[in-house]
């Protein structure tokens, strides 16, 4: 199997260039690859106004940059990302990523940069030639999202909750001006916000053939947008963000939903479960039980400190600074869960 890299630049200044893999719905031979090249090149670039196009090649799937990934259950492949907050060093590579196989192929999160989405892509294609039939992501988050034009382009349907969307329209011109800022210009070259063409609002099961994934919309929690992935024949839950591991969550919904979600477990509980940031093949329990702690924590002192008469400010100065713990990523995500929490219990 070939596939096309073309070398895109920045059109403006500073000069930045790197080289993008543009995939395609089926399989390609060298010859049909090099013979469509110039016409696939020049529609990508069309559609990419930001950037210009340079020389091309067709390279095998064994030379493409890959993303490492391990299979966790059979027909079910995770990528572990260090869980850390998004950096120049991680170009904003934080998440753990994940695809089923079956007679077709169901992706769950895209990563967080085109770059980052063409080379979990490129681990797919390692494994299998199946058709990459859906691209399921579990919330908005850019660490989640940002690479899935790659796989649209790969002939995936894009879907998600039914709240995505919107989720992703409201934030997507923040976020395209401060993620560069935050994981540097070139690791965010190419990069595009997708959204979903399908909206989940009620639980359904996806058919790969073979492989049988149900999708279940959750209530405002992480965020407004979170849906959790369970795969049947393995007893496997892709839990998104409404599980961290290791790195500090962060509150973009409701603390309230949050707990009340993680206090509800599933019935029975999955054999294992893949957090959206840690370690990724734990049981319920040692999955949720840190996160748990943390938000009941963070609740309960929040409450006594709005009972006590401090303000927002007062309170988000202390809240939770006894709870830091192991967390990555404390500093930077504390106070700000504290001011969310503050927010939402002040109007209980």
């Amino acid at each position: 199997m070939f596939h096309l890299a073309l070398i895109a630049c920045l059109a403006a200044e500073p000069l930045i260039c790197a080289e993008r893999i543009l995939p395609t719905p089926t399989p390609l031979t060298r010859p049909a690859c090099e013979a469509g090249a110039p016409a696939r090149t020049a529609s990508w670039i069309a559609t990419h106004p930001l950037l210009v196009g340079g020389d091309w090649r067709c390279l095998p799937t064994a030379d493409l940059p890959t993303l490492q990934v391990s299979e966790i259950a059979p027909g079910v492949f995770v990528h572990a990302a260090r869980a850390e907050p998004i950096s120049p060093q991680n170009g904003g590579g934080i998440a753990n990523l994940g695809f089923i196989v079956g007679d077709t192929v169901a992706v769950i999160d895209a990563g967080g940069s085109r770059a980052q989405g063409e080379a979990l892509y490129a681990a797919i294609r390692r494994v299998t030639d199946h058709p990459i039939a859906y691209l399921i992501l579990t919330h908005m988050h850019p660490d989640h999202s940002f690479g899935a034009e790659v796989f649209a382009e790969a002939g995936a349907i894009v879907i998600g909750h039914e709240h995505l969307a919107s989720g992703l329209e409201r934030r997507a011109g923040t976020w395209s001006e401060s993620i560069p800022r935050q994981i540097g210009a070139l690791a965010m070259l190419g990069t595009r916000v997708r959204l979903p063409d399908r909206a989940v609002a009620s639980p359904q099961d996806i058919d790969l053939g073979g492989a049988t994934l149900r999708l279940v919309p959750v209530a405002t929690a992480h965020t407004d947008n979170d849906l959790t992935i369970y795969h049947l024949q393995s007893d496997t839950l892709f839990s998104g963000d409404l599980i961290f591991a290791d790195l500090l969550p962060s509150i973009d919904g409701s603390i309230i939903g949050w707990l009340a979600w993680l206090n509800a477990a599933p019935d029975p509980r999955p054999e294992r479960v893949v957090p959206g940031h840690g370690p990724v093949t734990m049981d319920w329990d040692t999955a949720t039980g840190p996160i748990r702690g943390y938000l009941t924590a963070l609740s309960d002192q929040t409450r006594k400190a709005i009972a006590s008469g401090e303000t927002m400010g007062d309170a988000a100065a202390h809240v939770g600074k006894d709870l830091r713990g192991t967390w990555r990523g404390f500093d930077e995500f504390n106070a700000r869960n504290a001011i969310a929490a503050y927010k939402e219990l002040e109007w209980e």
